[in-house]
This record gives C-alpha cells, structure tokens and sequence, in this order.
C-alpha cells in the first residue's frame, strides 16, 4: 500500500509540473475572436489530460525501475502474477467515459464555433495560386487586405479558382478548406484590434508558402473610415487600366512584380513592346497577342530562366478583363 501512496503522490505532482511547464510555453498565440474562447477552453482540458496521462505512465514506469530493480545478488524468481480482472475492467471503463466526455466537449465547442448571428456581415473570399481577395457585396468593394469590424460576426463566404486551399489565422483558431466547384463557409467575430495574417494551410502549389495576406481588426469607426476611403478608390478606377490594375492586384503579384524586381515569375516593369527572350531559344516582342496568350496558357511561351516554374492557365478572365490587365501592362514603364 506504501508504494501506492507514494507513486500516486509522485503522479499528481508530475502531472501538475507537466500542465505548468506546456502552459509556460505559450503553445498557442493570442486569442483574437470570440470562437477562440471555446476552442481554447477544449485545448486547456486535453492539456489537463495529456499531462495526467503522461505521469501516470513515467512515473510508475521509472518508480518500478528504481524500487524494483533486481538488487545485487539477488538471482530468485520474481512474482509470478496471472492478470488482474478488475484492473482490466477499470482502465477499459474510465477511458470509455473520457472518450464520451471529450466527444460531447468537442461537439459543444464546434457549436459555438458555429453559432449565427443573424446579423452578420458577408465577405466574399476568392482563393487562388496564390493569392487571396475579399469582396464586400454590401459596400461594393474589392481588396487584397481582410478588414474586420471588432465584436461583430462576419461570415466568410469561399471559393477557390483552381485547387483546394484552406483560410487559417492562427489567432482566430478556426480554419476551412476552401474546394473549387463549392461555396463554404467560416464565422470569425474578432475580439481584438490588431494586424494579423491569413495563411493557406493546404499545400496547393509551388508557391503555397507564399500565399499569405493582412488581416486587419479595428475598431467598427475605423471600419466604416476604411470603408469610406475604398468605395472612394473604386469610384475612381473606372478607365481600363485602372481596372486592370485592381485586377492585377488582387491575383498576379504572388509571382509577378510591377517594379522591376524578382519573384517566382518574370517582372512586369517595362515588359509591354520590349523583347522576351525565351527558353527553346527564341526571342518574341511583348505585344498585346503575346500577353494574352501568356495570361492564358502561361507554359506556351516560357521565359528564359523560368524553365522550372509552373503557372495556372487563368482562363477565368473575361475578354474584357483581360483587355483590361493590358491596358494596365502597357502603362508599366
């Protein structure tokens, strides 16, 4: 009986040690929404666990291994022990009922990640390779920024262009796949100010450790004066070019530069007339047809010293559209 209280003492006080030492590691990042207070109080509780378990398996392990070595000399042969029914019963019962609970906990916290708000606001998320855009059908705006309103539900309404992607800001804790052919949603009510990021968490291409934008919680004033500020920007950008610049922002430059500098694709900077090198070792003037067959079926003409990177075809591009990326090409001087 002994060794039971000291064992049983040594597993409680490892267990506690072990909680506070995986608490002092701060494991996760600020909690930024009002779905991450469930989901942390369900993190907390298999913290608790695991830490339990993890004592309750060392310490008698290394306590037997200390207290019941073979001493020296010692050449008799151990206790011979058949099995012991009622343990058996017990540690196939408790885990069953663990199991049960933490079901029930985790179904109560996808409830409250799930809760409607009736009066929330949409935002409309296009993923693709690899890049995102937000659009705000109730203001008629369009940015490659996420902007939210602090203590009010949004609900993100997402598609993919191309392949699957998944929408994650780890201070928000939840996350989505987002699977072309379907529209899916995610609710995030942001519960603190600040600059945060939005990753992919699917691989989805050559590119996919790129594939990250800001997301911006203010205040609900400050919302409306950002608002204010992009419905004044998108009034402004009614000829072509500007609208082949908004359009060029919000899918092309994960790759591309408008700058002159390098990324995974040629720069744009002074492109449009000049001529293009290209790898079989011929050379082709950037005309209108050249950049709309670039646009479209990217692997056609492949650029010298770009061999090795793989493109998606947009062939989502209206006529119009891609007109209008053109028109903005040319001006890249």
């Amino acid at each position: 009986m002994r060794h039971y209280v000291i064992a049983g003492i040594l597993v409680i006080v490892a267990a506690v040690l072990t909680y506070l030492g995986l608490e002092a590691l701060n494991l996760l990042p600020v909690a930024a929404s009002a779905q991450a207070a469930s989901i942390d109080w369900l993190w907390n509780w298999e913290v608790m666990t695991i830490s339990f378990l993890f004592a309750l398996i060392v310490v008698p392990l290394v306590y037997s291994l200390v207290v019941f070595r073979r001493r020296k000399g010692d050449t008799t042969d151990a206790e011979h022990i058949e099995g012991n029914t009622k343990l058996e019963i017990t540690w196939t019962i408790l885990p069953l009922f663990i199991v049960i609970a933490f079901a029930y906990m985790g179904a109560y916290s996808l409830a409250e990640t799930r809760r409607v708000d009736p009066q929330a606001m949409v935002v409309n998320v296009t993923a693709s390779q690899w890049a995102w855009s937000f659009e705000y059908p109730d203001y008629g705006i369009v940015s490659k920024e996420l902007y939210l309103p602090v203590d009010k539900q949004v609900v993100l309404k997402m598609q993919s262009k191309d392949v699957i992607h998944s929408f994650w800001v780890p201070e928000f804790r939840v996350k989505q796949d987002i699977v072309p052919g379907r529209v899916t949603e995610l609710r995030i009510t942001p519960t603190r100010s600040g600059v945060y990021k939005v990753r992919c968490a699917e691989l989805c291409g050559t590119s996919h450790y790129a594939m990250e934008e800001l997301v911006i919680a203010a205040p609900d004033v400050n919302f409306m004066a950002w608002v204010a500020e992009q419905q004044g920007v998108a009034a402004a950008a009614q000829t072509p070019e500007s609208k082949g610049e908004l359009l060029v922002k919000t899918n092309c430059l994960s790759c591309h530069t408008i700058d002159g500098s390098k990324l995974i694709g040629p720069t744009w900077f002074g492109l449009f007339g000049s001529q293009v090198s290209l790898s079989d070792g011929s050379t082709v003037i950037a005309d209108e047809a050249y950049l709309a067959e670039s646009i479209l079926n990217p692997s056609a003409k492949i650029v010298a010293g770009f061999e090795t990177q793989i493109m998606p075809a947009f062939t989502i591009f209206t006529e119009e559209e891609l007109a209008n990326i053109i028109a903005y090409l040319k001006t890249l001087k």
